[in-house]
């Protein structure tokens, strides 16, 4: 079995990789300026899974952090898109994770996301890491398509040991730092 390994977002480098695994795999089409808004505010909240011994990414999860309504820290996952020869491999869950984990850090208290009301394959994933259905969204997508709204509600810092294992990174995964412009007043780091 191939060894897979997981890094952030490093730069406009990974742009043309990102948007290529987003587009195939997909269905709502994205410009490129929604790619960076995502990748240049929060560059740290995206991760790329790639195989040992290639350059080309198989995977890739998009997300931002913000304060919603002034209430409270919100997570949100924008794109997850796994190449499908790779999939049930565990690359998404991992990905999903490592994004969690990084906005645990930063004080998140929920992780939100949309997806398509008919993919099995992702609530199930999503269901499996503890996210709930929230809201179905009519019409949500450009075709036309419902959607569901997922939540995850993430226990603050100091409850670590009391994670749910499934939402825990084994000792042998690393979060790979990505430093934070100190004034980037989007991002709650409480």
């Amino acid at each position: 079995m191939t060894e897979i390994l997981y890094r952030q977002y490093v730069g406009e480098s990974d742009l043309p990789h990102i948007m290529a695994l987003v587009q195939s795999e997909l269905s709502e089409p994205y410009v490129i300026y929604t790619y960076r808004y995502f990748l240049h505010q929060w560059p740290q909240l995206s991760f790329l899974a790639i195989p040992a011994g290639s350059s080309e990414p198989i995977g890739v999860i998009v997300c931002k952090q913000s304060m919603h309504k002034h209430a409270s820290n919100r997570g949100y996952i924008a794109m997850l898109s796994v190449s499908k020869s790779w999939r049930k491999r565990g690359v998404a869950s991992t990905l999903v994770k490592r994004s969690v984990e990084v906005m645990r850090r930063h004080g998140v208290d929920e992780v939100v996301l949309e997806t398509e009301y008919d993919n099995a394959a992702a609530l199930s994933l999503y269901e499996s890491l503890g996210f709930i259905r929230e809201k179905r969204l009519y019409r949500f997508y450009l075709n036309g398509k419902d959607a569901f709204r997922l939540v995850l509600a993430v226990p603050p810092s100091e409850l670590d040991r009391d994670l749910p294992r499934y939402m825990k990174l084994s000792p042998t995964d690393t979060i790979f730092s990505y430093p934070v412009a100190p004034d980037d007043d989007e991002v709650s780091y409480r």
